[in-house]
């Protein structure tokens, strides 16, 4: 995938679409365009082919509908409306997700990590590629070979680099994996994602990476490092 995951809302509700995009500033590494002319925002997807859409149904203009059977194949989509009535409509066209509104964080949250795993595995990002996350108001470049690893804190991760800066950014911790290559990253503790490029040596119970760092191992994860039988 690209170093962001690019996403379109469409509402003719301006405070609906601040919603939106508090939510996604919240999950970070989100490249979002908001459009409340609903003909716009169709051609602008038409034209862009984004990754994920969140799309009102009832609108003025064009009913959000008409507009999810012209989304190009490869672009997910998600109901994001009042009208409970139209559920069925929505998974009849393959929504990924059908929000009601009014929608908490938690459960937008659920739907676009449902969305992020339906675009697939084979669209992440690979080595020597970078991934971009948001650090207060500030949008981070970061080249996956320079992250050594990830710590979860309550709320955040804390990426830690080989040229020794830190970034603090607003993800949890399994919505960042969604940006890193699984072949490169590995989850060995609760709190604790590693590059297998940086490790010098590793047990059952910690790992030493290239910094100089040690982080410890959790016991469900020891056997993605060592094996069950060692």
């Amino acid at each position: 995938m690209a170093d962001v995951i690019k996403c379109v809302a469409i509402d003719d509700e301006p405070l609906a679409l601040d919603i939106i995009e508090k939510f996604c500033q919240r999950i970070g590494g989100i490249e979002l365009k908001l459009f409340t002319h609903p003909a716009d925002g169709l051609d602008y997807i038409v034209a862009n082919r984004p990754d994920v859409v969140f799309l009102d149904i009832e609108m003025e203009d064009i009913s959000g509908l008409q507009i999810a059977r012209r989304i190009p194949e490869g672009t997910c989509f998600i109901f994001t409306t009042a009208y409970l009535r139209y559920a069925l409509d929505g998974f009849d066209l393959d929504a990924v997700d059908y929000l009601h509104k009014p929608f908490a964080y938690s459960r937008f949250q659920a739907a676009f990590n449902k969305a992020i795993r339906r675009l697939g595995q084979t669209r992440m990002p690979a080595s020597g590629q970078n991934i971009v996350v948001k650090q207060d108001y500030n949008n981070i470049t970061i080249p996956i070979d320079d992250i050594v690893y990830v710590e979860a804190m309550e709320g955040y991760s804390k990426i830690f680099r080989v040229s020794g800066e830190c970034v603090v950014t607003r993800m949890i911790l399994k919505n960042l994996l969604h940006l890193l290559p699984s072949a490169d990253f590995v989850r060995i503790h609760r709190s604790f994602v590693v590059n297998r490029s940086k490790i010098q040596t590793f047990s059952r119970k910690k790992i030493t990476l290239c910094n100089g760092a040690e982080v410890p191992v959790g016991r469900q994860y020891s056997s993605v490092l060592v094996g069950p039988g060692e």
